[in-house]
């Protein structure tokens, strides 16, 4: 697949007033959240569960883009109907997440690289097969005493790098996550300093790799008070401080930026992503979404595992899903 191909599909997936839903968690992640509504966590429990989120009528209004889980893009609805025929019946581009998941780093206590990279290009191909467009790989990083570590932010960023080369290479459009965490008690500036370190050195990774950066998205945390500071920032400083980093440190030429929501509430987490679309000077990059929790909170508590709740459940995702594509424009109230 030629950039100018991975071009389009990247511009497609941040088109105005639309965002990504992050459908891709993990068995025991999904587990802990069916544990919460009082359903068990099995293949037909998932499977009738991200159905229910797909096939939400004009959903694809405001989602461009779905990332996927190894199982749900093997999967078939009900009908016998493969789940990413579901979801491009509604005018979304399947996506797949591909990492295997942050490891303790050898040698640097409470610090993880993720790993995934064995096998990858075989991986990628055969997704690409089965209809991925596009694919996703995280990175975590925490702040505490004396961390990130110099060794955990090159690792990271060496391994977010190489595979985003395999993407591309594989003609799919790769997202970078570096997710610098809500957790602890630092103020906004030390999440601030820790970010734009970060993204430096995805960048110079990137830049190592010969990525092609006009084919590809970024998926940062937003500028962020620690979970447990004190002090929180409010709306405003979250949305300037935020832009403020992300002109420091990504290039004009990537052509979007699509916020995970990090543990913040669905309602905060659109909030910060409007305000950052309202303030005067319009950044280089579109600013969306690419939310799990703050598109799915809702959603999953109104279907609680029960049939007769599908239109109930189908009417959260959807209101979540305009307001958040309503963020994207600075539009929403």
């Amino acid at each position: 697949m030629t950039e100018a191909t991975l071009e389009q599909t990247a511009k497609a997936l941040v088109a105005d007033g639309k965002g990504i839903l992050a459908a891709d968690e993990s068995a025991p992640t999904i587990k802990k959240r069916f544990d919460g509504i009082g359903v068990d966590s099995t293949e037909s429990s998932r499977r009738d569960y991200r159905e229910m989120l797909f096939s939400t009528p004009r959903v694809g209004e405001h989602i461009s883009g779905v990332i996927l889980f190894d199982e749900t893009i093997r999967q078939d609805a009900a009908d016998g109907t493969s789940l990413v025929e579901v979801i491009r019946d509604a005018g979304i581009m399947p996506g797949i997440k591909v990492d295997t998941g942050a490891k303790p780093l050898a040698g640097f206590p409470g610090e993880t690289v993720t790993e995934g990279l064995d096998g990858l290009r075989d991986r990628l191909n055969e997704y690409a097969e089965l209809g991925a467009r596009f694919a996703k790989w995280r990175a975590v990083y925490r702040i505490g005493e004396d961390i990130p570590s110099a060794a955990c932010v090159t690792a990271n960023a060496h391994a977010l790098a190489r595979y985003a080369a395999l993407v591309q290479e594989a003609g799919l459009v790769p997202i970078v996550e570096p997710e610098v965490l809500m957790d602890g008690d630092h103020d906004i500036e030390v999440c601030d300093l820790v970010s734009e370190e970060v993204l430096r050195s995805v960048f110079n990774e990137l830049a190592v790799q010969e990525v092609a950066l006009e084919g590809m998205l970024l998926k940062p945390n937003m500028v962020i008070s620690g979970t447990d500071c004190p002090e929180q920032a409010d709306v405003q400083e979250v949305a300037e401080r935020t832009v403020r980093c992300l002109k420091r440190a990504v290039p004009a030429a990537v052509p979007g930026i699509v916020f995970l929501s990090g543990g913040q509430s669905d309602e905060v987490a659109t909030l910060h992503l409007n305000a950052m679309n309202k303030l005067g000077e319009r950044p280089p990059w579109k600013l969306s979404f690419s939310y799990g929790r703050a598109l799915q909170a809702a959603p999953l508590k109104a279907w609680a595992g029960k049939p007769e709740n599908l239109e109930t459940a189908q009417a959260a995702l959807f209101e979540r899903a305009q307001a958040n594509g309503q963020a994207t424009l600075g539009t929403y109230a």
